[in-house]
């Protein structure tokens, strides 16, 4: 990407608190399966007490505005947390899940067979737009940096909750930090997980990751 479209040097000059927060445990038929965009699965009945229970561990936690994937797990998942805090969701199409292409409806252990590469390698391979009929490393990132410029400049010294996807998540974090996408492969974003990231403009280091992963007990 060029300069030109860094989100660091787009960052506006104050304040703000993300909430990313990834999506409930989804239905079993589709555990360990690349959904990606192409099938809007809907949660299982452990997704949908997490849903809760994220809502539940940020009731004393309130938010200035909620953004979603409009995807249906993520639907499902942020309903307890609008209506305790009592705000509409704003949906943006960018923040739906990463479109896996060919490997959409595989499971992880079929995708050496079918496609000669590890599953786990889900980040570096899409970096390098490896996924066939997948959806470009670049449009991807394009996607979910406009979302994070519109939210971050409409909501000055504002906390702002993000429910999303996991791949959308990681993209995120890596726009923010400046690092390669496949170097997320190291952050593990679990079903119902919350990750938050502060960023202070003044200090030098002006995005910090202040919670990473952490799944409210169920």
């Amino acid at each position: 990407m060029s300069d030109r479209r860094t989100v660091k040097s787009h960052l506006p000059n104050h304040p703000t608190q993300l909430y990313f927060i990834r999506h409930g445990e989804v239905e079993e038929r589709y555990h360990k399966v690349f959904g990606g965009s192409r099938i809007d699965m809907a949660l299982s009945p452990l997704g949908l007490k997490q849903g809760q229970a994220v809502a539940d561990w940020l009731k004393d936690t309130p938010m200035d505005a909620l953004y979603a994937s409009p995807m249906l797990r993520v639907q499902q998942t942020l309903s307890p947390m609008a209506r305790q805090q009592n705000l509409q969701p704003e949906l943006m199409s960018g923040l739906r899940e990463i479109d896996f292409g060919d490997w959409t409806g595989s499971r992880w252990d079929e995708v050496q067979a079918n496609f000669g590469v590890s599953a786990f390698d889900w980040l570096e391979i899409i970096e390098s737009n490896g996924i066939p009929h997948g959806e470009g490393v670049q449009s991807i990132k394009m996607r979910v940096q406009d979302c994070l410029l519109q939210i971050l400049h409409a909501h000055p010294h504002q906390r702002v909750a993000v429910f999303c996807h996991g791949g959308i998540i990681r993209v995120m974090i890596s726009l923010l930090l400046e690092v390669p996408l496949a170097h997320m492969a190291h952050f593990n974003i679990e079903y119902g997980s919350i990750s938050m990231v502060e960023l202070l403009p003044e200090r030098k280091h002006a995005v910090e990751i202040e919670l990473l992963n952490f799944q409210p007990p169920v």
